[in-house]
């Protein structure tokens, strides 16, 4: 009999779903991926998709695992879903999805809802957080479908994230893990469980409790591979599912952050730093550390929400050039762009970028805007994606310092992961701007292998996570600051960075008020 010592990853992200297995050494030995629309659009802001693409995608993905014998099944330990955060999904009693699912990306608010009333209302008030606890109410998901379509929410047997709905697919039970509830529900992130009876968030999202699934800690068996799942799946039936985490919380210990001196980067969609803490910490002031992949401990996080999708739109809208280059390579056209900066020296001759293409509601405001200065006759368009690499990277910097400011513990070096992990100048860029030494893990898909990490020892592989992560993690190139580098650098931060949001801020919400954008 072959022994189990591989482990099945499943990461659902936006804009693909990637099914991967590793061994104990945090190899990955196959990966099928398969990338899919990341959402469609019925009207203006809003973001959706069928929960059921989610599924059959990762049907295929598995199968396409035991296709031509890449994998053999029978050496599978354990199974461990990551997901995007944030997205969600009503479905009935028998687990079929009543409606679209809405992702992390919808920008649809809920408009003429109550206040929160009695003592917490007033503590809000006291404290100068009623705007931030109105944000809270106006984009929960929950709120909007209640108040437009409560045929919906009447049938509604759970209300789940995404994890939540493929770990029922997975093993026909209703359990997620408490990891992966980032989102705007009703869950208490310092107890991380679902918040007491007495908590405001009930009144701020008039959930159910009854409708929330049962929730267990990362690491921990949640149920078994389904019969029904082993059908369409490929995947042994009985085979343990583990909790696991949310994706940025498994990219974190797939980078072997484990303690609060080791930053880890995440150069994704949504551009984040975190560290790894055993107390609950508020990053920004009422934002929560969210949920770590390691039970008991927390993920603080500054986050730059539009981050490295930035790559994304320079490449769409000023990159054709390299895009069609690319495609006559059969290489990326990130691997040009890369090529195009090499002669850009840095600071980019005086061109800034602040990249708050989209606002936030307390770092930054919800009045923000993207802004670009410094132009002159000599700037290009590779100065312009070479200030989105450092425009990022001083923004993560401001959110370094702010973690370092509460946590009382200078973060010592990097670990970075994400698309921009594989741009040797994004690198270099950050390891001078942050002034410390940047290292990227051995294998892109840290995601993919925190959650291996998950069910390693959640099947006995490694006694404990602290084992587990030295056991599995490695480090690949490590860039080292320049110290010319980093004094231009560091000057251009204090001098002009710091200063662009607070002189620019008058004028975004003269902006705003006068176009109506962002709403």
């Amino acid at each position: 009999m072959a022994s189990k010592d591989l482990l099945l990853s499943i990461d659902n992200g936006t804009q693909s779903l990637k099914a991967m297995t590793f061994d104990p050494d945090g190899q990955m030995t196959a990966i099928v991926k398969i990338p899919f629309e990341p959402y469609y659009s019925d009207h203006p802001g809003w973001a959706e998709q069928d929960p059921e693409l989610y599924w059959n995608t990762l049907c295929s993905a598995c199968n396409g695992l035991w296709e031509d014998k890449k994998v053999d099944k029978t050496r599978i330990a354990g199974v461990c879903v990551t997901t995007q955060r944030g997205t969600v999904v009503n479905v009935d009693q028998s687990g079929k999805p009543l409606r679209p699912a809405i992702l992390w990306l919808d920008q649809r608010r809920t408009t003429g809802l109550p206040p929160i009333g009695g003592l917490w209302g007033l503590l809000f008030k006291v404290a100068g957080a009623s705007r931030v606890v109105a944000h809270f109410q106006r984009e929960a998901e929950a709120n909007w479908i209640r108040t437009h379509q409560p045929e919906i929410w009447k049938i509604t047997h759970k209300y789940l994230l995404l994890s939540g709905f493929l770990n029922y697919r997975l093993t026909g039970e209703f359990t997620d893990s408490t990891a992966s509830q980032v989102g705007y529900i009703p869950f208490d992130f310092k107890r991380l469980d679902w918040a007491k009876p007495s908590d405001w968030k009930w009144e701020g999202i008039r959930i159910e409790p009854e409708l929330l699934p049962r929730l267990v800690s990362p690491g921990n068996v949640l149920g078994h591979i389904s019969n029904a799942c082993s059908r369409e799946t490929g995947i042994p039936e009985g085979l343990p599912v583990i909790a696991g985490a949310a994706d940025k919380a498994c990219e974190v210990i797939g980078s072997g952050s484990l303690s609060p001196d080791t930053g880890c980067i995440s150069y994704g969609t949504t551009a984040t730093i975190n560290v790894t803490h055993s107390k609950y910490v508020e990053p920004v002031f009422l934002i929560p550390p969210y949920p770590s992949s390691i039970p008991g401990q927390y993920s603080l996080e500054v986050q730059i929400f539009r981050g490295y999708w930035m790559v994304s739109w320079f490449k769409n809208e000023f990159g054709h050039k390299e895009r069609e280059k690319a495609e006559k390579m059969g290489t990326e056209a990130e691997v040009l762009f890369d090529r195009l900066i090499d002669d850009i020296p840095p600071g980019c001759k005086g061109l800034m970028l602040q990249p708050y293409w989209t606002p936030g509601i307390a770092f930054p405001g919800p009045e923000a805007k993207g802004g670009i200065i410094g132009f002159g006759d000599i700037h290009t368009r590779g100065h312009v994606y070479r200030a989105i690499l450092e425009g990022l990277a001083y923004a993560l910097r401001e959110g370094r310092e702010r973690i370092e400011k509460r946590t009382k513990i200078p973060i010592r070096q990097l670990r970075v992961s994400g698309g921009g992990s594989q741009s040797r100048n994004a690198m270099q860029v950050t390891a001078d701007i942050f002034n410390l030494p940047t290292s990227r893990p051995h294998l892109y898909e840290t995601s993919g292998l925190g959650a291996a990490i998950n069910a390693a020892v959640g099947v006995g592989l490694y006694p404990d996570y602290d084992r587990a992560i030295k056991a599995m993690t490695h480090m690949g190139d490590q860039y080292d600051p320049i110290a010319e580098n980093h004094k231009l650098y560091d000057d251009l931060y204090r001098k002009v960075y710091l200063k662009m949001y607070a002189r620019l801020k008058p004028l975004y919400q003269s902006i705003r008020e006068i176009t109506g954008y962002p709403a």
